[in-house]
């Protein structure tokens, strides 16, 4: 009788299925009772690994030959790493040319779930203020990015996003989905969207739009600092710079025409 708990047969499960994706890897299409030699584990063990992997699209069954190879969800799982990493890479340069011509702290933000998840920062070296936010999770509503994100996007994900609790962060968060709207199509209209101490008191930011190849949003280049040198009134030239590098980013990334209506 195995001494393993739950979580040791849970573990050792995860490992097996890594292993069958190797194998599957490196050898192409294999049967289950070759997996189960590799393994060294029964075929009946393999058949039920192979099964839930099969389940999730990880590897498909030939019904003919009984054999296995990976599955189709895999280049769609690499994809999404690929494309984050193309995007960061592509985003680096802007964010720090922005962040050295501006002195503030510029980053490129990605809606993850229903928040808004920062994947690449640049701070300038002379800036008194210097903020780690990368993989800091915050909400849409009080974010420019996330208003940015929620202008730009489908109106689908604004009916999902905005139909929840609007939780205030400061005295200043918006929390009325009529003011909130309000914004969002003024951000629309203008190209960008901003934010006055809603996240945090002291704190202001501004943010526009990142897109695809194919048109849609896939991300927010956001400039943020202390409230009193990001004021529009002391800035004009802040929001032009802005748009102008997420432009810049947005064509980088294949973007060649106007959003579609």
């Amino acid at each position: 009788m195995s001494n393993e708990g739950p979580r040791e047969s849970g573990v050792r499960s995860v490992e097996r299925a890594v292993t069958i994706l190797d194998l599957l890897a490196r050898d192409g299409w294999r049967t289950g009772a070759e997996i189960a030699r590799e393994l060294q584990v029964h075929r009946s063990t393999a058949l039920r690994l192979l099964g839930t992997l099969e389940r999730h699209a990880l590897v498909e069954r030939d019904p003919r030959s009984a054999k296995y190879r990976l599955g189709q969800r895999l280049p769609q799982l690499a994809s999404v790493v690929t494309g984050e990493s193309d995007l960061r890479s592509l985003a680096r340069p802007i964010c720090e040319g922005l962040a050295g011509s501006l002195g503030e702290t510029v980053t490129l933000d990605v809606l993850v779930g229903n928040e808004i998840v920062p994947i690449e920062q640049a701070t300038d070296s002379t800036s008194m203020v210097s903020v780690n936010w990368l993989g800091r999770r915050t909400p849409v509503h009080c974010t420019a990015s996330g208003k940015v994100i929620l202008a730009f996007g489908p109106p689908a994900l604004r009916e999902r996003l905005l139909g929840r609790p609007l939780e205030r962060a400061t005295s200043h968060t918006i929390t009325g989905r009529i003011e909130l709207e309000a914004q969002l199509g003024g951000a629309l209209k203008d190209g960008f969207a901003r934010t006055y101490e809603e996240l945090e008191v002291g704190l202001d930011a501004i943010a526009a739009p990142v897109y695809a190849a194919n048109g849609e949003v896939v991300a927010a280049l956001d400039v943020s600092g202390p409230s009193h040198r990001l004021r529009a009134e002391d800035r004009p030239d802040l929001a032009q710079v802005t748009v102008d590098a997420a432009a810049d980013l947005s064509r980088r990334l294949g973007y060649r025409g106007r959003r579609a209506p």
